[in-house]
């Protein structure tokens, strides 16, 4: 009989709860520490769901997807007057960060997931690993798994050496409830997901669950992501200092956008967007603002610790796929285990290699994605490169 390891899970988070889920589901004792003293929310509004991200809930538990997905008929790219350019059926699923979040919660329990528990170290053995927390208590476990994210600092311990690198752009983001939006508006988005391409970037927008996870047409939110150019320097710097005058390095998060910015981010919407985007950027009350940014690591396994989702890779959000490869390793990690019986550290050395490669292969396909964008314009709508998907297009 298997002796499963007692798990920590560093960073209660979708992968961490997806890590958590799946260890528990074959056998182990998991435990869950985020650092946050509140259930978290609004992190990332929108997602693109791949079969990855909801599997858990496809072959684990009674909740029916359809309850907290939306799927979209339509990829549609307007032009600047707002008359249709291309558009080609793709039935792309979506969802809301926050829905996600509380059916994985939901399913995991609260029992055992520990808010208020910053790390802030670890070491390890032979035979465990022991955790001291901010908050003056420590746990020990057979195995830690660093789901913490792209600011990870397990990750900065692991592998001092890696940092991320700006990627030349940020991506303005926000919602707005359907129920605001003109009919005109809302006819024209309602039932796709809508680009418009511009000289220094794009912007995408679509519908997701609204708040209390509401799906009908006229009671979601549509979501709006915009990358824009910001050089790296005074401009950056100037972009992403808060109401506080408190430099953000990885996002500004709603309501500490500073005004002469969300005035810009107006103006500029009204003058250069087709008319229903700019009256979805117009009336986004609480924009935020993340630096699009590029990191990965040479190693994810170290004995019985391990680096998964973006505290490992943070890519792009090009390919809608970032909380899918997560998701992955989470998955990966269940199967190591399960076929070394087990055994955390062979496990561990088992899981890395395909982990790595799916990291790098991803990372590499979200750059060559954004720098078209952004930089080369060399983007064609229709062109199936650009398609969602963790291991390639529509894949």
């Amino acid at each position: 009989m298997a002796d499963w390891p007692q798990v920590a899970v560093m960073g209660g988070s979708l992968g961490g709860l997806t890590a958590a889920l799946v260890l528990r589901d074959l056998g182990c004792r998991v435990d869950v520490y985020e650092r946050s003293s509140t259930p978290l929310q609004d992190r990332g509004a929108g997602i693109g769901l791949h079969s990855m991200t909801v599997r858990h809930f496809v072959e684990n538990d009674p909740l029916d997807m359809e309850r907290i997905t939306l799927t979209l008929p339509w990829v549609r790219f307007l032009n600047r007057e707002g008359v249709v350019s291309f558009e080609e059926q793709m039935n792309y699923q979506f969802s809301s960060w926050d829905t996600i979040y509380r059916a994985l919660l939901k399913s995991f329990g609260t029992d055992h997931y520990h808010l208020d528990h910053e790390a802030t170290n670890f070491r390890q053995d032979d035979t465990s690993v022991n955790l001291c927390f901010a908050n003056g208590n420590t746990a020990c476990a057979g195995m830690l798994v660093c789901a913490d994210g792209v600011a990870s600092s397990a990750r900065q311990r692991l592998q001092p050496n890696v940092s991320a690198r700006y990627a030349g752009y940020v991506a303005w983001r926000g919602m707005v409830h359907e129920s605001e939006l003109s009919t005109s508006s809302f006819e024209r988005l309602a039932d796709a997901l809508t680009y418009h391409l511009t000289p220094r970037g794009h912007i995408l927008v679509y519908p997701i669950p609204g708040p209390e996870g509401e799906l009908m047409a006229g009671s979601r939110l549509m979501n709006m992501v915009w990358y824009q150019n910001y050089s790296e320097g005074d401009e950056l710097h100037d972009l992403m200092t808060d109401k506080n005058d408190e430099v953000r390095t990885v996002s500004l998060p709603p309501g500490m956008v500073r005004e002469n910015h969300i005035d810009w981010m107006r103006t500029f919407a009204e003058m250069h967007f087709p008319p229903p985007i700019a009256e979805v950027v117009g009336k986004i009350s609480q924009p935020f603002v993340q630096a699009i940014l590029d990191l990965g690591v040479s190693q994810m396994a170290f004995g019985r610790i391990c680096l998964m989702g973006d505290g490992a890779f943070a890519v792009r959000p090009h390919a809608a796929a970032g909380t899918a490869k997560a998701c992955a390793d989470a998955w990966a990690l269940r199967d190591a285990l399960r076929d070394t019986v087990g055994d955390v550290q062979s496990a561990l050395r088992r899981w890395e290699p395909g982990q790595l490669a799916l990291g790098s292969q991803l990372l590499e396909r979200t750059r060559s994605i954004g720098d078209g964008s952004q930089f080369h314009q060399s983007w064609v709508p229709g062109d199936p490169a650009l398609r969602f998907g963790l291991y390639g297009p529509d894949n």
